[in-house]
């Protein structure tokens, strides 16, 4: 067990963290980003406050996922945005990990859209918003159980918590793919294939698919995102 462990965080450090959330298209360099307060680093981002429900059709059948915004407000707010904004339709999924074991399915690199970008650049990619030709990244936020508030832009491990989340990462869990740095996320998503206890405390779920896991099963990549739509819960979200 201890090697099939190793092996699925060898997966991680390669198929997610290295290559998600627009690595290689950050706007500072992580070691020498500033030590900004929670207050200040969410101030200018999208929230959500309660939960809401966004339905995907992904190779013509709906996929059901429950957003919790109570447990992770700003990285579900970021993500129901963006589908709010139409980011996610027509992108592809660009990493499909099954072997040795079922593992994720990753998806959400706007660059995707464009059947013209090679496949080696897909995983570097993130969202700019429009209106201020400004990349938006959000801190990495994990609510311990236990605890009430987020821990912003530190693992559990690193700020010395052994609790576990509340959100895990069981079978169907929705959680944001990263750089090594924790405040890189942007756009990139991935579902949990099956249970992977050990991301929890690493890396932000927002959320659950509570039906058509199925459909997620038979992924494959290059598979795209036919629509996305928020159709419970917008009047939670606050931008």
């Amino acid at each position: 067990m201890q090697i099939l462990l190793k092996r699925w965080f060898s997966f991680l450090l390669v198929a997610i963290a290295l290559t998600a959330g627009g690595c290689g298209v950050q706007a500072e360099n992580p070691a020498t980003a500033p030590n900004t307060s929670e207050a200040t680093q969410t101030a200018n981002l999208p929230r959500l406050n309660g939960k809401a429900t966004v339905v995907m059709q992904i190779k013509g059948s709906p996929v059901t996922i429950e957003v919790d915004g109570e447990n992770a407000p700003i990285t579900a707010g970021n993500f129901v945005d963006l589908v709010e904004r139409g980011v996610y339709d027509g992108l592809s999924f660009h990493r499909v990990v099954r072997q040795p074991e079922p593992f994720v399915v990753q998806g959400g690199d706007p660059q995707s859209k464009d059947p013209s970008v090679p496949e080696s650049m897909l995983g570097t990619g993130g969202f700019t918003d429009p209106e201020t030709s400004q990349s938006r990244y959000i801190p990495l936020e994990i609510v311990p159980q236990g605890q009430n508030q987020p821990v912003y832009s530190k693992t559990l491990p690193s700020a010395g918590i052994n609790n576990p989340p509340k959100l895990q990462h069981t079978r169907g869990a929705v959680a944001m793919a990263r750089s090594p740095y924790p405040d890189s996320a942007s756009s990139q998503f991935y579902f949990a294939l099956s249970d992977l206890p050990f991301l929890d405390g690493d890396y932000a779920v927002f959320g659950y698919v509570t039906s058509g896991m199925d459909v997620i099963d038979r992924i494959e990549q290059g598979d795209r995102i036919e629509s996305a739509t928020v159709t419970a819960g917008l009047e939670n979200l606050q931008r």
